[in-house]
């Protein structure tokens, strides 16, 4: 078949991977014809180590494995509730999932898991892994008639484990929209994989509509959120950490309330991705709180090219769930990135470690300039102090009205991360006054 002009088909895609193409194309040309299927379309795996299981060197081998063969992990990591990895699963709208389990129990806890699934409407998410010995061959066959797809034992070859994956879950992710009576959460996220292709579309056929609760009940006016943060800074400063700590002030604040995250990490063209920011988030562990992971797909500049559209999907809610607040979480970014587009969120926050360099450095920093807020986290540290104090003085140069606050998001009940909370919560997107940054003295958050 005759290949499409690149430009068409990858137009998001960076330089780099548009000069390998050719390249590519030549050693292998029947490439060409499916080239955009495996592109587009990735295999997304869930992978988690049971509760009360803390045995994750097994399971860190095998994701790097899928990962090496262009498969997207979101891994949740251990001590994972059967309630934590069928939400995960659901919400992410895995392909299947990987659970490593050596501490016994697994017969019971395996087949939670797929009936939660089943529960939540997900019954084409399929369910797969292995224990080392703990599993014996006839646990194995009484879990695989309790719905579990397939246990792998000892000396199994990640080769095999591969292939297996490939060749159950390697089609086309499912493009049908969730039936009407299926949860929430699993029709929100069915939509969101038709987003992430790469024109919205599968096989030429626009997806279907998802049916909320709220349009079959006759209520056409879908509650949009007060409030849609992005934070972003560079890798290492605290940023997934910091946002798990502003979840739970959210959910505590409005008890009925829902809170979406939209997290990103970085992948190559063609490559898989690790999605791991859901193994360093506690309290985002909550039925009130949505999370989707997007891999970057080798986009520059922190965020994916399907972004906007599910960032779009979360606003506009066809699912008719309802969030309250949307945070946004970029990857790691370089000091010349400005990820959030004009329009794109209310409210831009910047968090930095105080170990940046010389003062030389922050004058590089484009999103001084462009955030709301700027976050110096990691202020326990020893040079937090000084960070503080020649942050203050770069945004005052900026004469916007920026905010500078300090926290430790690591530690419980932050007086940084509380101040910061207050922020937010009283910046709703009809609100756009700030405040000056003021000086900090001594351990007093800056607000």
């Amino acid at each position: 078949m005759p290949y499409p002009p690149l430009a068409e088909r990858f137009p998001d895609h960076t330089i780099e991977w548009q000069a390998r193409l050719p390249v590519v194309l030549r050693q292998n040309p029947q490439a060409g014809c499916d080239m955009k299927k495996r592109l587009t379309t990735p295999i997304r795996l869930l992978t988690a180590v049971p509760i009360c299981d803390g045995h994750d060197s097994a399971i860190s081998t095998i994701n790097l494995e899928f990962i090496r063969h262009g498969i997207e992990v979101i891994y949740l990591g251990y001590h994972r509730s059967a309630r934590d990895i069928a939400r995960a699963a659901v919400q992410e709208d895995v392909r299947a999932i990987g659970i490593s389990s050596y501490n016994g129990g697994h017969v019971e806890f395996f087949a939670q898991v797929v009936k939660l699934l089943w529960e939540y409407g997900a019954h084409d998410i399929g369910v797969f892994g292995g224990g080392g010995g703990t599993i014996t061959h006839a646990d194995a066959a009484l879990m695989q008639k309790k719905g579990v797809s397939r246990i792998f034992f000892a000396g199994t070859p990640l080769a095999e484990m591969v292939d297996y994956v490939k060749q159950t879950w390697g089609d086309e992710p499912p493009t049908k929209a969730a039936k009407a009576d299926a949860h929430d959460d699993h029709r929100l996220g069915r939509l969101l994989t038709a987003a992430t292709m790469t024109d919205g579309r599968s096989n030429g056929k626009k997806p279907k509509a998802s049916t909320s609760r709220a349009s079959r009940n006759g209520d056409a006016t879908a509650k949009r959120p007060r409030l849609v943060v992005g934070v972003c800074g560079p890798g290492g400063a605290g940023k997934t950490t910091l946002i798990d700590e502003l979840v739970l002030r959210f959910l505590r604040a409005a008890p009925t309330s829902r809170v979406a995250v939209l997290s990103h990490d970085p992948s190559i063209i063609g490559s898989g991705a690790l999605l791991g920011d859901r193994a360093a988030m506690y309290y985002s562990q909550d039925d009130r709180v949505f999370m989707r992971s997007l891999a970057t797909g080798g986009r520059a500049g922190g965020l994916s090219p399907a972004t906007e559209r599910c960032l779009q999907i979360l606003k506009h809610d066809p699912a008719g769930i309802g969030f309250d607040v949307v945070l946004v979480e970029t990857v790691g970014i370089g000091q010349e990135a400005v990820p959030f587009a004009p329009g794109m969120v209310d409210k831009t926050v910047f968090v930095m470690s105080p170990e940046y360099g010389s003062r030389l450095q922050l004058q590089k920093i484009a999103m001084l300039d462009a955030a709301d807020v700027v976050v110096v986290n990691k202020s326990d540290l020893a040079a937090a102090k000084t960070a503080s104090n020649e942050v203050e003085q770069r945004l005052s140069m900026n004469q916007r009205g920026q905010r500078l606050v300090a926290t430790v998001a690591k530690r419980h009940r932050d007086a940084g991360v509380d101040a910061l909370f207050d922020m937010l919560n009283g910046m709703e997107s009809h609100n756009a006054s700030v405040v000056p940054a003021c000086r900090m003295g001594g351990d007093v958050t800056c607000v």
